[in-house]
């Protein structure tokens, strides 16, 4: 574990959540070279098989937000990289950035960092009270339906303004950039070609068309500074697995989400 307290401040921040990700899917995409992009930056191991603490969107990031990233699998305490400040948590160590505010978004801000938040699923829209919730801890947020679940072209639309924040914001300002990309979550099937219903297939396709959209945000952070950058899904979904289907519920699939973390300079 990289010690975080000499990496904020120093560095720019990425956290992308993957939304909707299985775990099996990254995976099974990692090993068939089907997602180069990722590929290019992910760990020759591929994707950290990890447990989300939130089972749908909304109570993921909340946790997210708190410093609850997803959890390694094997048991264990596990040190967490970002924390508040509350007494009695055991997975805060020397190594773990104890940040102040309510949020660890605010705790950057505190720390000097210019926070974006580029949303995607609903719980981002800034529609309506609820979907502002979310996008209001940042400085800085966007949404509109061309990065909203409907959109073919949403991870594209979102890595533009990606890549316009990362060239406008000054180089000595350091950024803590958020984006919970859209696309694999319902619906996915116009991903797959002649598809009528999402399925697994489908799901597997919508990651395929975020991974083409990837190397043009790799560009940008390289260009800007060096970055510890985070990439997770939020939570899985099912498609009739054991008879279920969708999410908010407790099952394997939902529960267990792809994790990684690496500095890209």
């Amino acid at each position: 574990m990289l010690n975080m307290n000499q990496v904020v401040g120093t560095h720019d921040i990425l956290f992308i959540t993957l939304d909707t990700l299985r775990y099996d899917v990254a995976k099974d995409l990692f090993v068939k070279g089907r997602t180069p992009n990722l590929a290019a930056v992910l760990p020759e191991s591929g994707w950290e098989e990890r447990h989300s603490p939130g089972s749908f969107t909304y109570a993921a990031h909340h946790a997210f937000f708190a410093g609850f990233l997803p959890t390694p699998v094997k048991p264990g305490v596990h040190p967490r990289l970002f924390a508040l400040g509350f007494e009695g948590s055991t997975t805060t160590t020397e190594f773990t950035c104890v940040l102040d505010g309510a949020n660890i978004i605010s705790g950057f801000a505190a720390k000097g960092y210019h926070t974006v938040c580029i949303g995607g699923v609903g719980f981002f829209n800034k529609r309506n009270p609820l979907g502002n919730v979310l996008p209001s801890m940042f400085a800085e947020s966007y949404w509109s339906p061309e990065l909203g679940v409907t959109n073919f072209n949403s991870t594209e639309n979102q890595v533009a303004i990606a890549q316009k924040i990362l060239t406008q914001t000054p180089k000595n300002q350091r950024l803590f950039l958020f984006i919970n990309i859209s696309a694999l979550h319902q619906p996915n099937y116009f991903y797959l070609a002649g598809a009528k219903k999402d399925t697994i297939e489908s799901h597997a396709a919508a990651l395929e068309y975020i991974d083409s959209q990837l190397g043009k945000l790799w560009d940008a952070l390289r260009k800007r500074a060096s970055t510890f950058c985070i990439l997770c899904s939020d939570h899985g979904t099912t498609y009739g697995d054991d008879g279920y289907t969708g999410h908010r519920l407790s099952h394997p699939a939902v529960w267990t989400v792809p994790y990684a973390e690496f500095v890209l300079g």
